[in-house]
Parts: C-alpha cells; sequence; structure tokens
C-alpha cells in the first residue's frame, strides 16, 4: 500500500483554523445546552458534573486553538488529533447519558465527514474504524438513559444493533461521500485553473503582435538617427580601413533591425484584419497547415456542405478547441484524418473522424471530465490525463457549442462532432 498516496502527503491538505474552531464552538454550546436542558428542565437525573468536566475539557482545547496556534491553515495531522479529541468527548458524553440509546449518538460521525471533505483519506478511515469502535462499545457498555434505570427501561438486543449497524451505514456513505466530492472538486478546480492559464497564454501570445508593431514604430527613429550618426563618422574618418569597416558593419546591422521591424509592423497590420474576421474553413484549414508540417499523416478537410460561409470572431477559445480535437485525431489515427465542415442556415457542425483506436470503453462515460486514465494498452503510450480533452470541450461549449463524442468514425476510429447555431458562433 502507498501511505504517501493513502495520506497525500505530497499534497497541501489543510483545514481552516476559524473553520474549526467556530464548528468545535458550535458543538461545545449545543452540548452544554443540551445537558442543561435535560437536567434541570426536564429534571431527568444523569451525571451532571461529570458531564460538565467533559465539556470544560472540550472548551478549554478550543480556546487553546484559537489563541495559542498561531497557523490559519491546521495541517492534516495537526487537524486530525483535534477531531479525534472531538470524538472521545462526544464519545464520553454519551458513555454518560445512555450510550448508543442517546438520540445525539449519531452526530458520532461528524468528525469523519470533516475529515473526509478537508483531509487526506488516511485520516478520514482510522477516525472511521474509531467511531465504529466507539459505536461498538456504546452498544453494550453505557449508563443508563437519562430518567430512568436500567430495571424500568429496557430495549432488545436486536434494537441496539439496527441502531447501531445504521448510524455505521451512514458513516461510511457520507464518508465516501465527502471523499468523492471533495476529490473531484479538487480536481476540477485544478483544471479550470489550468484552463484559465491557457486562456491568459493564448490572449498574451495574441497580443504579442501588437506589441512587435509599437516597438518597430518606437524603434525606428532611434535607429534611424544611428544609421545617420554611423554615416556621418564615416564620412569624418576618411581613409581609416579598420574602423570604416566596423561602421560599415554598424551601419548594414541597423539597416537590417529596420527591414525586420517594417516586416514585423506590415504583418501585424496585414493580419489586424484577419485576426478579427475569419470564415470556419480558413481557420480549420489554418490548423490543418499547422499539423501538416509536423506529421506526415494525410489530413483532409472536406467542405464542399459548407453553405452558409459565414464569417466568425477569430478567439483563441475557438482555435485552442479546434485545435485540440484536431491535434487529439493526428496523435492518435494510424495514417489518415478526416475532417467534414457542414452548415446551412440552421446549424453549423464539424466532425472529426480518425483510423485511430477509437476512444476507450472504460473511460466513454467519462470523457470530456479531466484526471481520467484509460488502461487500453493501444493508447497506454499516447494517453495522457484527458485534461486537455477537457480544456478544449470547456472552451467550445463557452462559445456556444454542443460537443459530441462516438467511438467509431467513417475511418473506424474516434469521431467528434462539433456543432453550433449560426447566431451563436457569430456572437461568440
Amino acid at each position: 500500500m502507498d501511505f504517501s498516496t493513502l495520506f497525500r502527503t505530497k499534497e497541501n491538505l489543510n483545514l481552516d483554523k476559524s473553520t474549526l474552531t467556530i464548528l468545535r464552538y458550535i458543538a461545545i454550546f449545543g452540548q452544554f445546552l443540551a445537558v442543561n436542558i435535560v437536567f434541570f428542565y426536564l429534571k431527568l437525573e444523569f451525571p451532571i458534573k461529570e458531564s460538565y468536566t467533559v465539556i470544560f475539557l472540550g472548551l478549554l482545547t478550543n480556546i487553546f486553538l484559537q489563541f495559542k496556534v498561531k497557523a490559519n491553515q491546521l495541517k492534516d495531522t495537526y487537524a486530525s488529533m483535534f477531531l479525534l479529541y472531538d470524538l472521545l468527548q462526544l464519545g464520553i458524553l454519551l458513555y454518560l447519558t445512555g450510550g448508543i440509546l442517546n438520540p445525539f449518538s449519531i452526530l458520532l460521525i461528524i468528525p469523519a465527514i470533516v475529515s473526509s471533505t478537508f483531509l487526506s483519506m488516511g485520516t478520514t478511515i482510522i477516525l472511521g474504524v474509531i467511531t465504529s469502535i466507539l459505536l461498538f462499545i456504546l452498544t453494550h457498555f453505557y449508563m443508563p438513559l437519562p430518567g430512568y434505570i436500567s430495571e424500568n427501561f429496557s430495549v432488545p438486543n436486536f434494537y441496539k444493533l439496527g441502531i447501531f449497524i445504521a448510524i455505521l451505514i451512514g458513516l461510511i456513505f457520507l464518508s465516501y461521500f465527502g471523499i468523492r466530492f471533495a476529490g473531484e472538486t479538487k480536481k476540477r478546480s485544478e483544471a479550470l485553473n489550468k484552463l484559465q492559464e491557457v486562456i491568459a497564454k493564448e490572449y498574451e501570445l495574441e497580443s504579442l503582435g501588437g506589441q512587435a508593431a509599437a516597438a518597430a514604430h518606437s524603434l525606428g527613429t532611434p535607429l534611424a538617427t544611428i544609421a545617420v550618426v554611423a554615416k556621418e563618422l564615416k564620412k569624418e574618418i576618411g581613409n581609416n580601413k579598420e574602423i570604416s569597416k566596423d561602421i560599415d558593419l554598424l551601419i548594414s546591422q541597423t539597416k537590417r533591425c529596420s527591414e525586420i521591424l517594417k516586416k514585423i509592423s506590415k504583418k501585424q497590420i496585414e493580419e489586424d484584419v484577419f485576426l478579427s474576421s475569419i470564415k470556419l474553413e480558413d481557420l480549420l484549414q489554418e490548423i490543418i497547415d499547422s499539423f501538416k508540417e509536423t506529421s506526415s499523416k494525410k489530413i483532409d478537410l472536406f467542405a464542399e456542405s459548407d453553405k452558409n460561409k459565414i464569417s466568425i470572431e477569430r478567439t483563441p477559445e475557438i482555435i485552442y478547441g479546434l485545435r485540440n480535437f484536431i491535434g487529439n485525431a493526428v496523435k492518435f489515427s494510424k495514417s489518415r484524418v478526416k475532417i467534414n465542415l457542414k452548415s446551412d442556415n440552421q446549424i453549423i457542425e464539424i466532425k472529426i473522424n480518425d483510423d485511430g483506436p477509437g476512444i476507450p470503453e472504460d473511460i466513454f462515460n467519462k470523457i470530456g471530465e479531466p484526471y481520467i486514465k484509460s488502461k487500453s494498452e493501444e493508447l497506454k503510450s499516447n494517453s495522457g490525463l484527458g485534461l486537455g480533452t477537457f480544456l478544449g470541450k470547456t472552451l467550445l461549449e463557452r462559445q456556444g457549442a454542443n460537443l459530441l463524442f462516438k467511438r467509431n468514425s467513417d475511418l473506424g476510429g474516434a469521431l467528434i462532432i462539433i456543432t453550433w447555431q449560426p447566431n451563436k458562433l457569430i456572437n461568440s
């Protein structure tokens, strides 16, 4: 067993101190209120002094946590110690007040539930096992329920066993739910952070052209000044060949810099119009051409059915999303990728086919989720964790697209169908 994975020692697991402190104050106040109502209002006898002592000790530990512990985020091990104390404290109170027959015995599962949501699986398992042991003990060993003596109040053993099993099932179910919920939330949060990084990078790359044009404009004047001064120095020097040679080199390199900056500036002017609006067929062809430069596989675009040749905004989201799915098709295909573009006044549809092994059965229903891994031997060498598919799917859906994944295409491999309503794509 990999204990580093079980206890997630490589992750920075924390429980917020203020959250735990508030939860413990609520629990302590609830315990104090409950024992006072039962003893003074309902006038039911039980060991009140011992109960006060247990509650007071809990209060002291919480004051220590609030004022003596300096860290705002409690590490997994440190937080589990306080949760373990809370579990034992409540167990003692229940022992003094009727054991598992006490209606508040259900509260024993709370420390394990808190752990399942914020802490490691290993800590949750330990707290769950201790909770189960306490439940078993309180089923067989406890002081009489407040207000009754054992001779007058008797419960069949099978009824107590039923309560024990019911609470145990609740503990297992809610702990499992907490572990899964926390894990999936963390994975999705990490994936969305990656998504934001990708978008930021795409917009940064897009803005580089404008920055290059601004640089060309700003550097043009000083470069021209350097060239003029260099030419004047050459005239002053006269026949000094060694220095003239260096000045000629300086003039030529200055001229070269000017030509490069002019090309950058001119390219940006040309691309501004291109970037603001582009036909979907042209965008697909541009993406395909970029893959043809690095891959020997055959990539064909069929756009005969593209009747509604609308111009769309060339956003980084659409570019990255389409490029991701086309790139996946190229990566997993054996030799061929086929892309069909179809459009009319009602719908725009892109089908991406490949002749690869297709989407594995074990992840087909999870495709589009982050951090999934197929066990397929055919894909083992190329498959990742599904993060790219998640990013591409999310980005395209934010631009109004609907995506459908199929296992078998015309070529026998995977099939991705991306559709838009024309008005959504134009306004994306």
